[in-house]
């Protein structure tokens, strides 16, 4: 008997208690992932800030965050763990982005993604997003640029 997805396969918010778990997919997908320190000021400090997880059976698989100040979100961060990548876990969690972004008065989205991840380009595409821009030698690690990606309609 097949199982739905969503029976299994849910977004929260991200609360203090997800930090060990999100901290492992931060640092399974990123050359430089942010500190725990990072997070908890996210959770705690920033009045802009909304971080939600993806959890499946349980267990957290992915994470996201964005800002929203004033009529615009910004997308700081979309991970999921590798072996749970191309099941839709990365597109769940944007699109929930967007509804939360909707829902506290955004109108625009933007965010910044590694000239290189053509996965992740064709999935912001396929959501609305349009490359307006590069920023060059965005990332840290190794210099390389990141194309500025826009949703102009919420």
């Amino acid at each position: 008997m097949e199982q739905r997805a969503d029976a299994v396969l849910s977004v929260e918010k991200m609360t203090m208690k997800d930090l060990d778990e999100v901290m492992e997919v931060e640092r399974q997908c990123f050359t430089t992932p942010w500190s725990r320190y990072s997070f908890v000021c996210e959770l705690k400090d920033n009045q802009f800030s909304h971080y939600i997880v993806a959890k499946y059976m349980g267990k957290i698989i992915g994470y996201a965050g964005m800002w929203i100040i004033l009529d615009e979100a910004h997308v700081t961060n979309v991970g999921v763990l590798p072996e749970y990548r191309g099941g839709g876990v990365g597109e769940l969690l944007m699109r929930s982005l967007i509804i939360a972004a909707k829902e506290h008065g955004a109108k625009k989205m933007t965010l910044e993604v590694r000239k290189s991840n053509y996965v992740a380009q064709n999935l912001y595409s396929k959501l609305g997003f349009e490359p307006v821009g590069i920023r060059r030698g965005y990332y840290l690690d190794n210099r390389e640029d990141a194309v500025i990606m826009w949703k102009d309609s919420l």
